[in-house]
């Protein structure tokens, strides 16, 4: 089978090659990326010489395995012969599967199968790059896109509809505002399998800084106040058209040639994910913030309340911000901060005091009990006979009696207990 037209290429398959079959239009209608779909296929048919209609034909019998073995074919030939790298056969085989499976025509599953090679090292992305990447935009909304990906892991397609009422209300005034994300903007668009997924990620301080100061600079540029249903990135130049798809991933290219940083939108993801796996966030509760699919995401315990994510999330603050030397901290943050590093002080010095490990401390903290005279039993001082009369650990009730007698206040437990001596 050759072409005897213009030669088809990725940028017009669908329209001087797709058409001509109505196989191949039915099996479109149900994917997402039509072109690299239909142009993997097209290349599949022009190396068996085989039009689509005439792939399907040879299952017109189910129990023929020729389509199979074609495919087995296919994979074996070597990639020098084929032009083709790894990725793009691999690709070939799983779209071929494809058009065979939607026109109820499924081949093996043993058909066909390889592995993709990996042909280059992901970026090792540092706070150094990307402050360098950030500090080399053009414009408000090319900081502002820097940022926000790296903050939310908002995949390259969804950018391009993501609109600003998939914000939370009055998010201007939160310290870490939330972006819930239907499924028909993720990956499966809420279709089959992916029904229901949906993606609950969140912005950075320094990524909310960002994208406030872009929403006010696209709205003086466009000489009008955004909408709820207005696309959140948009063209920087009149009539200030929605950004698309490969407008957003042409313009981290261009970004990335001129700050000498080798980033995509793709690594902005991994960023994001490399963090949430530093602070050890559950793989469930990862994936809710990527936008995938959760397993057992009928259980109730797999669907996180917001307010319990976005806590999970400020302990990867840290480690996502990057546009500055110090990162962005609000005052919430850091006086919980704080806070954390006083209570942890304090169970060292308990710790220390009574001669037991910070384990122990923390082990009895979360005792329902808090019973501290089991842990100090296990350490009495030498000149106690029975752990008890040289301290004790008593109520706040107890305390007046115990003073009168003579013992003496020693310190205040966090269960709200004290500890008094008659030490002399």
């Amino acid at each position: 089978m050759n072409e005897q037209n213009k030669q088809i290429k990725e940028g017009n398959v669908l329209e001087l090659w797709a058409p001509k079959y109505p196989e191949v239009t039915q099996w479109l209608s149900h994917l997402q990326k039509k072109a690299k779909s239909a142009y993997y296929l097209y290349l599949f048919c022009q190396w068996a010489n085989k039009t689509p209609t005439e792939l399907l034909a040879l299952k017109k019998d189910p129990s023929s395995k020729e389509a199979e073995r074609l495919l087995n074919a296919f994979v074996a030939t070597d990639l020098k012969t084929l032009h083709m790298t790894n990725p793009v056969q691999f690709l070939t085989v799983q779209n071929v599967k494809s058009f065979f499976k939607w026109n109820m025509c499924d081949l093996a599953k043993v058909a066909g199968q390889m592995n993709r090679e990996k042909q280059k090292e992901y970026h090792k992305m540092l706070k150094e790059g990307l402050r360098k990447l950030w500090n080399n935009t053009y414009n408000p909304r090319d900081r502002a896109l820097v940022t926000f990906i790296c903050s939310t892991a908002i995949a390259k397609e969804t950018l391009s509809k993501i609109q600003w009422k998939h914000l939370e209300e009055n998010w201007e005034a939160v310290e870490l505002p939330c972006i819930n994300l239907p499924s028909e903007l993720l990956k499966g668009h809420g279709i089959g399998k992916y029904k229901g997924v949906r993606q609950i990620t969140f912005l950075t301080p320094e990524a909310k800084r960002d994208l406030i100061n872009y929403k006010e600079w696209l709205e003086k540029s466009m000489g009008r106040s955004v909408t709820p249903e207005d696309n959140i990135f948009h063209e920087t130049y009149t009539p200030y058209n929605p950004a698309t798809y490969a407008a957003l991933g042409y313009l981290m290219w261009t970004l990335s040639k001129r700050a000498g940083v080798p980033f995509s939108l793709h690594d902005a993801r991994r960023w994001v994910n490399t963090a949430l796996e530093q602070i050890g966030i559950s793989s469930n509760w990862a994936r809710k913030i990527r936008g995938r699919m959760v397993r057992g995401e009928e259980s109730p315990y797999s669907q996180p309340a917001i307010s319990q994510l976005r806590d999970k999330f400020r302990e990867a603050v840290h480690l996502l911000e990057f546009t500055t030397e110090t990162p962005t901290v609000s005052k919430e943050a850091l006086r919980e901060e704080i806070t954390k590093t006083l209570e942890e002080e304090k169970l060292k010095s308990i710790a220390e005091k009574y001669h037991v490990t910070l384990e122990q401390v923390k082990t009895a903290m979360r005792s329902r009990k808090t019973d501290w005279e089991k842990v100090l039993a296990k350490r009495k001082p030498d000149n106690c006979a029975d752990g008890r009369h040289c301290q004790r650990i008593v109520s706040e009730d107890e305390l007046p009696e115990l003073l009168t007698a003579g013992w003496r206040f020693v310190a205040t437990l966090p269960s709200g207990k004290v500890v008094v001596s008659n030490e002399t």
